[in-house]
């Protein structure tokens, strides 16, 4: 049977099926790429990040952004620390100068009193911190939002991190479900 002008052949169940096969498989490399080289999942282990990452949760961290900047919630590794990863907020950048007056749980950089919302306490614990410090080139100092329950760079353990270190900045919570949202910045 020959076809006429304006009809049309229906697609067979096969073709239909090659499309979808497609598709999904289009699909699963774009994901695996996007994984590979754009964005990872990282779990949250601990307190430290409390009030604004609990234990357990899951973050999605990009690896392509711009140098960490103050405010910044980044996940990063150091090595004399150990080989995990470590989820923390960027306190002073480099060339900035931090001081910390424990007595009184403020945190200053370059003379300014940080506003800080997104902790769960005044900065009383010390670790082994001697102020004031100026960061580094190339490094920048991170804190726990639970600063008397963190070890930071507070800490001669983590110190100042290289930022060749960073693995990525955390974009938005992904799990559970019930507090999808975005890792608060500022709180």
């Amino acid at each position: 049977m020959e076809e006429t002008k304006g009809e049309k052949k229906k697609p067979s169940v096969l073709n239909s099926a090659y499309d979808w096969l497609e598709s999904i498989v289009s699909a699963i490399v774009i994901c695996i790429l996007l994984f590979l080289f754009v964005v990872r999942v990282v779990s949250v282990d601990g307190s430290s990040m409390n009030p604004t990452l609990y234990d357990g949760e899951r973050v999605l961290i990009t690896r392509i952004f711009s140098a960490p900047k103050q405010g910044d919630i980044v996940v990063f590794t150091q090595h004399s620390y150990g080989e995990d990863s470590l989820v923390k907020r960027v306190i002073a950048t480099e060339g900035q100068t931090l001081d910390i007056d424990f007595d009184r749980g403020i945190v200053t950089v370059d003379g300014v009193r940080l506003d800080e919302p997104y902790i769960a306490e005044l900065t009383h614990k010390k670790l082994d911190f001697t102020g004031p410090v100026t960061v580094k080139e190339g490094c920048i100092f991170c804190m726990g939002d639970n600063r008397n329950e963190s070890t930071d760079s507070r800490s001669s353990r983590i110190g100042q991190i290289d930022t060749r270190c960073v693995l990525g900045k955390a974009l938005f919570r992904i799990w559970p479900l019930s507090f999808l949202g975005g890792a608060k910045k500022n709180g």
